[in-house]
This record gives structure tokens, sequence and C-alpha cells, in this order.
């Protein structure tokens, strides 16, 4: 069964022993942020983290929710995350019906799918307590993660006409979940975009040019109309994930939220927009942005391990909030690897597996190392059919939706354990020639990127290191790789003890 909500996915921590509970008060001002960091370093990932007396506000805190696999297995209710891709290949891989009875057999499979689309109500927990007339953001335990989020450099603070409150710099909603339409066909989208708290009632809203969100906003703009939207904080587990996930625009990620769940997620009608929101939210902030009003946002502590720029971004106002009574808020803090979300795009990683086999079937396996924060460098093992095969994967793979982001893309052959690096980096060093087998090219790169000359484009490179044949100017045999005899494996297996081990 489906998550009810946040709170049942917590008690179920509880019970298992995966969420540390802490009774001192904390300052949501770095302190959660750099006690999560450590718990986030230890070598499991460590626990959940729930932070009963918060500072400055009467809700209580939870930080690293997802982040091991255990835990990340268990909030989409899988033993394995390729369980979730096992469930999607099912889907994509039905052959097309040819008589009346397979037609008819299709049909429990439509009813399934049916089940996983949204379902509207009118009365939601997220809104047990509304505040339309004098919405207040100060109250919330809004986290600061990093000692220079929200530090404009001096020469852009010199500049600007605005005065930031000195008890809300540098704090950032980190785990929201951001809802708008498409002005033009409707079609609701959920991203995770960080949300910069300005005062009491204005925030930043930082979409990438890239993303689904920033692309309404803009034809808002062209309409010169008033874009809706809302913020939503804190959901069930396969709610909160399906809003970071990678989906193609036409996909809502509601829809693939209740696939996770394999149920429909409850919506609720905002108070004051046309905007549907999960009715189980812990906290939603309604509200609106103005074409064309655009206001510095940043810097903040990023995912890469630096701090993101501040840059101009469009200003959301807040006209309503509504949360439970006993609100519980969700924060994630992001950094140097391994950090919560590092697990969440492993879930990613294996989750979309099934989808680039659909436009690259020759692909085994991809590997996207926490290391390269999941737009910087990917390894993918590939049964190898012609000369030049590899490279074809790597031109590919760059005109793919967001792997147009990967900086670096590596190349083995399908007998490479991609998730092994030390024999993968071993079968690399080896089999490369470097003239012969690199790529570069130059594309998009992730707005996050600051190795770049330019911002959001540049170089990246691809490597073969699959073995070689004469017609990609191997001038002489490739050597075999050392293998034991099964024979003397098994016997020395046998007398292992005879030996004196």
């Amino acid at each position: 069964m489906a998550y009810k909500d946040l709170r049942e996915f917590i008690n179920l921590l509880k019970q298992k022993g995966l969420l540390q509970r802490i009774s001192v008060e904390v300052d949501p001002i770095l302190e959660i942020s750099a006690i999560t960091d450590r718990m986030c370093k230890s070598s499991d990932g460590g626990k959940a983290l729930f932070f009963e007396k918060v500072k400055g506000s009467p809700y209580p805190v939870v930080t690293n929710l997802f982040g091991s696999f255990d835990r990340m297995c268990l909030a989409l209710e899988v033993k394995n995350l390729d369980d979730v891709a096992g469930r999607i290949e099912e889907l994509l891989n039905q052959p097309p019906p040819r008589t009346l009875l397979e037609k008819l057999s299709l049909l429990p499979k439509l009813f399934e799918f049916s089940r996983y689309l949204p379902k509207r109500v009118t009365n939601a927990p997220c809104q047990e307590v509304i505040e339309k007339d004098n919405p207040d953001l100060s109250k919330f335990p809004i986290i600061k993660c990093w000692p220079g989020d929200g530090q404009p450099s001096a020469e852009v603070r010199s500049q600007k006409s605005e005065v930031r409150s000195e008890e809300n710099e540098g704090r950032f909603i980190t785990f929201p979940m951001v809802f708008t339409k498409d002005p033009e066909t409707g079609r609701p989208n959920c991203g995770m975009y960080r949300i910069h708290i300005y005062d009491k009632t204005t925030t930043g809203m930082h979409w990438h040019i890239h993303k689904d969100g920033a692309r309404h906003y803009d034809k808002y703009a062209k309409m010169n109309k008033q874009m809706p939207a809302a913020i939503a904080v804190g959901s069930d587990p396969a709610v909160i994930y399906a809003s970071s996930a990678p989906l193609p625009e036409a996909i809502d990620e509601m829809v693939f939220a209740g696939f996770l769940r394999k149920g429909p997620v409850e919506m609720v009608k905002c108070i004051t927009s046309d905007i549907e929101v999960p009715a189980n939210s812990e906290l939603v902030i309604e509200g609106y942005l103005e074409p064309g009003e655009m206001r510095t946002e940043g810097p903040f502590g990023d995912h890469t391990g630096f701090y993101s720029a501040e840059a101009l971004y469009p200003v959301f106002h807040v006209t309503c909030i509504t949360h439970r009574k006993d609100m519980i808020y969700p924060a994630t803090i992001v950094g140097k690897p391994p950090m919560e979300d590092c697990y969440m795009g492993k879930a990613t990683e294996r989750i979309f597996l099934p989808l680039i086999r659909l436009d690259f079937p020759e692909i085994k396996d991809i590997n996207l190392p926490m290391e390269g924060v999941f737009h910087n460098f990917a390894i993918i093992s590939i049964r190898k059919s012609y000369p030049g095969h590899a490279k074809k994967i790597i031109h590919g793979l760059w005109g793919k939706g967001q792997m147009m982001f990967a900086k670096l893309l590596i190349v083995v052959d399908d007998d490479v354990d991609v998730q092994d690096i030390s024999y993968t980096a071993w079968r690399v060093l080896n089999n490369v020639d470097w003239k012969r087998d690199t790529v570069f090219g130059d594309g998009p790169l992730d707005d996050l990127d600051h190795a770049a000359n330019w911002p959001r484009y540049g170089s990246k490179m691809g490597i073969d290191a699959t073995r070689k044949t004469k017609e990609e100017g191997m001038m002489r045999d490739w050597p075999d790789e050392l293998f034991m005899s099964e024979e003397i494996k098994k016997l020395v297996e046998s007398r292992w003890k005879e030996y004196g081990f």
C-alpha cells in the first residue's frame, strides 16, 4: 500500500530504527545543516533526523529522509531500485495486439494504468490552516544551509536597491515541489526548484532556462500575464521523488508518482488560484509571478559542492499559505557528495535506464557516479556490434534529454560491471589510446557548471574504452584478459583450509 503521507513514512523509519529524534533546541541557521551534513558523510548515509525543537518556530524539521539506499528503497516501496525499472520495462515491452483475444488481455493493464491518474478532492489536510489575509513565511523553520548562502558579492550588494532582512538572509526552501501550468495547453508541471526567502511574502524562483517551469514563465511573459504558481512542501515519498525526476514535458509528474506508489495522488485546488497541489502536503505557499520582474537570487551552496553564483531570477509573491495544524517541515541539505540527493540521483539512474534503452537498446547498464554530481560524468556499457559503435552512443546520449549536460561519457564493453568503479577504471586506463579514442564536442551544460567559459555552454568529452577492431585503426590483435582456470579455482576453493588459512 502507498504511504498515506510524509508522516506515515517517518513512522516507518522510526519503527525500523532508521530515524534519530533530536530533542534539544537547534538553530535553523547553519546548525541543522551541519548536523545533517555530518550524518550524511557517515559510511552508510546514517539515519533520517527529526529535530523536535527548532529555534524561532513551533514546527519540527526532518532531514536526510532518503539519504541511504535502504531508505530510498523504503521510500519507493521496493526491495531493490531496479524493481521500479522492471515495472517500466514490462509496460514498454508489451507487444502490439494482433487478435481480439490479445486486445482483451491488455485491458487489465490499461485499467491498472488508469489507477495512477491524479484524483481531485475538496477536503485536504494541507488546508487545515488557511492564512490568506496576512501570510507570513517567517514563522516557518526555513533553514540556512551554508555560511555564504544569500550573501551576494560586494559589487552586487553595492548596486542593488532592495533591502534584505538580516533575519531571512540566506534562508532557502530546499525541498519544494513547485506547481505550474502551461498557459497554452493547461498541462500541469511539478519541478524541484530551490526557493530563496527574501521576506515574509516574497521569494526568488530558481528555475533554470532548460526547465519546464521557466518555459511556462516565458510563455506568460510573452502574453504579458501574471503567472500563478504554488510551492508545496512535504508529501508522501513517491510524490517528493517524482518532483525531482527528469521526465519529458508531456508526462505529468503526479501521474508518474501515481505509478510509483501504485495508486492515485490526491490533488486539491489552491485557495487563490486554479493550481492543484497534493492534498497530503505539509505546507503550501500560493502565489504568482509578474512578467519581467527579476531580482538577485543566491548565492547558494549547491549539490556540486561549490556555491552557485547570484543571478537574476523571477520573483514569487505569496498570496496565501495553507498547512497542517501539526506541520512537519522537511528539508534537504546539498553539498559535497555523498549527500541525500545522491541517493535520489542513483534512484533516477536505475529507474530511467529502460527509457534510455528505448533509443539505445544496445546499452546494458549505466553508472552515474556520485562524484560526478549526476550531470558531469556517466559510464555506459554496451553490446558493441560494429566499428564506431561507442562513439555513436556518445553522440546519441549528448542529444538525449538531460544527458546533454554530461561533461564526460565513458563507454565500455558489456562484460564490464560499470558499478564496480575500481575494475572499470582499470579497464578504461588500459584500453584507451587518447588520440584515437577521445571525442570532443561543444554544447549545452548545466546551469551550475562553473568551469565553462560561458554560462550553460561549453566543451565535453567522450571516451571509447571498448575493445578496438582493425576497422577502428587497431594494427595488432587485442590481447586477452587474465583469468584463472575454473577447474583450478574450484580445486583451490576445496583445499583452502588445507593451506592453513
